[in-house]
């Protein structure tokens, strides 16, 4: 029987019937598994952000130069969406790269829940950590370019 309640153990069976540990250096291994999917999905979220960083602000930072700035009557806001809708296949290819990247953070994102479920809680400080490292690591990277 599956207990539901935290506890401290080195004998745990995560996501799957194969991933069993039954000694602590299983669990350490296990532990920074998790850790690592748990930095990986921060990074996806930053990247994911960073596609949408890319796409959007470039197009709509590229109409507003400094000549625009200067004669303002003779160009808008809307030449920067326009440069975006002009090439669908450009936008196309960028909406696919963010879909991929959103399929992977979902199954990461379970993943990491699954693993935490288990009510180990080696498991779950592990979780912890490795989503403050990813955080601390991945997002000094979401700059403004």
């Amino acid at each position: 029987m599956m207990q539901m309640f935290f506890y401290f153990s080195d004998k745990v069976v995560l996501l799957f019937d194969f991933w069993k540990t039954h000694t602590p250096a299983g669990m350490v291994l296990s532990v920074l598994v998790i850790m690592l999917l748990a930095v990986l999905y921060e990074f996806i979220k930053v990247g994911k952000a960073k596609v949408l960083q890319y796409t959007m602000p470039p197009s709509i930072a590229s109409s507003i130069s400094q000549e625009t700035l200067r004669e303002p009557e003779r160009a808008s806001i809307n030449t920067g969406l326009e440069q975006l809708s002009s090439s669908p296949k450009n936008w196309f290819s960028w909406h696919v790269v963010q879909t991929l990247l959103h399929v992977v953070q979902v199954v990461l994102g379970y993943l990491v829940m699954l693993a935490v479920m288990s009510y180990n809680t080696w498991i779950f400080l592990g979780v912890i950590a490795g989503s403050a490292i990813g955080y601390y690591i991945a997002y000094p990277l979401l700059s403004p370019r």
